[in-house]
């Protein structure tokens, strides 16, 4: 495939000027870049989503015009998104053949055919298996599945790994080298350059919507990378000061919720989580998703009404008091899914700094809503947060991933929180975009935030946490100092292959660590004053499916 001259031009800005790729058949190649260099941008019109205003495509010597997806899966290119396009209700099979009923049509036939490209690439999907029911592994294959299932050769897969734990990560990584064996060739876009290095035959990059450069993986490194891209070195999450504090924030004791199955049965998804953040500390908590993260922050955001335990903050019961009263109370809260539960996508920038802070300045005063100082502080965000837009009057939806992010981690802030519930903060965003987050968070903190971080990213929550906690199966089953531990040994207690107190390599952990009475600043680990549960019988590994 060969991209000769790109174009495309919105009102107010160019996503993509004079972009020349080269794309060999049967390797993976990289697609590198910030947000808003136009990566999002050109894989659309590679897919049939967009026409570019100039320049030509090639496809195996041909060269090519798509007016829709359809005319892209007709000449073998298939793509995943970042957010999957799976629906909850369906089978597997019923999202595989949803739209290409015309191929091998619904039923044994089709069931045959899935099975037989699931076998031939390794990806282990179960026709029969209702999405919503499987985790996001899972979900990425049966993604990849449904482009092999229409015929593509060529595969285009946007942020694969965003969510992926590190074994997640390598098996994914041995598909891809399945795929590539088989004379398929792949698009990789990602963020993340040291798995970009790992599984890269090729490497574009692409800075303010033009390709300024092509890397071999053989010969690069990351900081050189990162260079390329940003043109500056490649950030780190570490933070080395402590600022923790003896004065709790957020409580959680003894916290339970139950959900009703569809066949009736009643199961616990959290069961009795315990913990305690101080002023000045971020409490990270690791886990594969689907085990009882996202209902924990629907019950302290209010979302979800507990059925035992109690929530305080900064000494004031929380427990069953509605969302809108937490929030005035000091709860920022950047959301898993920006989409769903971050922006409202067709409303303009402004009115989105408005969301969730409807009753506080500067959004609203004496009870009615300030839509002039609303856009002023939008102005304002946008340039202390760089979030990369011609005008706060364009849409939500017109901006990439990371500026969205950006947009809404510069809303949480701006009402200077007491506690902040960061779930993913910088999912999908790039290196720079990366940075500026964690350089907000770390300077809250050292202000007193106290900070709840969930993050499928371990070196980001091994970075910046002073306290690791690990969650499985809706229980927290171990705590880990995040100054010796590894993301290795972290995503292996992530399986449930260990519980209790982890002992990172080469590191000599008082057995009482966990007991400590009260934090103490030099010893960011010891801030948790709950004690973890006592280790449980040695659980087997959940399938990628545990709820």
């Amino acid at each position: 495939m060969e991209l000769h001259g790109i174009t495309k031009r919105f009102p107010g800005v160019v996503a993509n000027s004079d972009i020349h790729i080269t794309v060999h058949k049967g390797t993976v190649h990289a697609l590198c870049g910030e947000n808003g260099a136009g990566k999002s941008t050109l894989m659309k019109i590679l897919y049939g989503m967009q026409k570019p205003d100039e320049g030509t495509i090639t496809v195996d010597g041909a060269e090519v015009a798509f007016a829709s997806p359809a005319d892209a899966i007709a000449r073998g290119i298939g793509m995943v998104h970042q957010h999957f396009m799976l629906a909850d209700n369906f089978t597997v099979l019923e999202n595989v053949v949803l739209g290409a009923e015309n191929l091998y049509g619904i039923g044994s036939k089709a069931r045959k055919k899935i099975v037989e490209i699931s076998e031939a690439y390794g990806l282990g999907v179960r026709p029969d298996v209702l999405v919503e029911d499987l985790g996001v592994a899972d979900r990425q294959r049966v993604e990849i599945l449904k482009v092999l299932y229409r015929g593509a050769r060529i595969l285009i897969l946007d942020e694969p790994t965003a969510v992926l734990v590190p074994q997640e990560v390598d098996a994914l990584f041995e598909n891809l080298r399945e795929l590539k064996a088989e004379g398929l060739t792949v698009i990789f876009i990602s963020h993340k350059l040291g798995e970009v290095l790992s599984v890269a035959d090729e490497i574009t990059v692409i800075r303010r919507g033009t390709t300024v450069g092509t890397a071999d993986p053989a010969a690069t490194t990351s900081k050189q990378l990162a260079e390329l891209m940003v043109g500056s070195e490649l950030p780190s999450p570490e933070t080395r000061e402590s600022t923790v504090t003896d004065r709790p924030m957020l409580g959680v004791a003894g916290l339970r919720l139950t959900a009703t199955d569809p066949d009736g049965a009643i199961r616990d998804v959290l069961d009795d989580i315990t913990f305690t953040i101080h002023q000045g500390e971020v409490l990270g908590i690791a886990g594969v998703e689907g085990n009882g993260q996202t209902e924990l922050i629907e019950a302290l955001m209010g979302l979800r009404d507990p059925d035992g335990g109690a929530i305080t903050l900064d000494g004031a019961d929380i427990s069953h008091a509605p969302t809108r009263k937490r929030r005035e109370r000091g709860i920022g809260y950047v959301p898993e899914d920006r989409h769903r539960h971050g922006l409202l996508l067709e409303a303009p920038l402004w009115e989105n700094r408005i969301l969730g802070h409807v009753t506080e300045r500067p959004n609203s005063r004496g009870g009615l809503l300030s839509p002039r100082a609303a856009r002023e502080d939008t102005t304002r965000i946008v340039r202390e947060y760089d979030v990369r837009t011609p005008g706060i009057e364009v849409t939500a939806a017109s901006l990439s991933g990371g500026n969205q992010q950006k947009l809404i981690v510069g809303r949480e802030m701006s009402h200077a929180p007491k506690l902040l519930i960061a779930a993913h903060p910088t999912r999908g965003v790039d290196v720079g975009a990366q940075a500026q987050i964690w350089d907000q968070i770390r300077e809250a903190r050292r202000e007193g935030l106290a900070v709840l971080l969930v993050s499928a990213d371990l070196d980001e929550l091994i970075g910046l946490s002073d306290t690791l906690r690990v969650m499985y199966r809706g229980r927290l089953v171990a705590d880990a100092d995040p100054a010796t531990i590894t993301p290795e040994e972290l995503g292996s207690a992530m399986t449930g292959a260990a519980t209790g107190h982890l002992e990172g390599h080469g590191t000599e952990e008082s057995d009482g660590a966990d007991d400590a009475a009260a934090p103490a600043p030099e010893a960011p680990e010891a801030a948790e004053t709950t004690e973890v549960p006592e280790p449980a019988p040695k659980a087997a590994p959940p399938k990628d499916d545990a709820r």
